[in-house]
């Protein structure tokens, strides 16, 4: 075969696929594929990168870098904002369920039904001496107690069973009488509710419901 011949089925390119593999001088790194631009790191002095001082390796002042180490803290951030919801949530779980089985409280007598007229209140404390309390006849068959320490900044409310609310004089925070939920003011939670038994003639509180919304 002729140098000509020869010529027209070999393909002098050096990037030319064909010629991978081929013993030759060409550096291997001809063949390599062309580097990210984005990837590339040039330091305004030009000299390589191990030659840099440490602090230019720790405060990167090239693009490349520099959005390397914003990803990276953002996606640090990400994740401890993300535990720090998800513990907190963990946190409103146990409380609320550890203040329902301390709800459960032995039966105490509160008072007798002669001694609680229609419309009128009476303080107590349930369970303990720390908690005080107070029971509302609303009606002749209807009874209800709730915790006397408004869910605000713990004021003691009043019984104005004539408007048919629980009174907060701190920041003019109400309550409805039956059902202690919220109903102007500053409190967004419910008085916590003390479960009253009548027996015979008596009134026994049997427990507390504490609501967290």
């Amino acid at each position: 075969m002729s140098n000509q011949d020869f010529r027209e089925h070999v393909d002098a390119r050096i990037d030319d696929a064909g010629r991978r593999g081929l013993t030759g001088t060409t550096p291997a790194s001809v063949y390599a594929a062309p580097a990210d631009r984005d990837s590339i790191t040039v330091a305004p002095d030009f000299r390589p990168r191990e030659q840099q001082p440490a602090w230019r390796q720790d405060f990167p002042i090239d693009w490349p870098d520099d959005h390397y180490v914003e990803r990276r803290d953002f996606f640090k951030f990400m994740v401890l904002t993300s535990a720090a919801f998800v513990a907190g949530q963990v946190w409103i779980l146990a409380q609320s369920i550890r203040q329902r089985f301390a709800g459960a409280a032995p039966g105490a007598r509160i008072a007798s039904l002669d001694d609680l007229p229609v419309g009128g209140a009476l303080a107590f404390r349930y369970p303990t001496d720390h908690d005080p309390c107070l029971l509302v006849r609303v009606s002749e068959s209807d009874l209800v107690a709730f915790g006397q320490k408004c869910t605000h900044l713990s004021c003691a409310v009043i019984p104005r069973p004539a408007e048919g609310v629980f009174y907060c004089p701190c920041h003019e925070g109400r309550f409805d009488l039956r059902s202690g939920a919220p109903i102007a003011g500053p409190p967004r939670r419910p008085l916590p509710r003390v479960l009253v038994e009548v027996r015979g003639r008596d009134i026994y509180a049997t427990g507390v419901e504490v609501a967290t919304l």
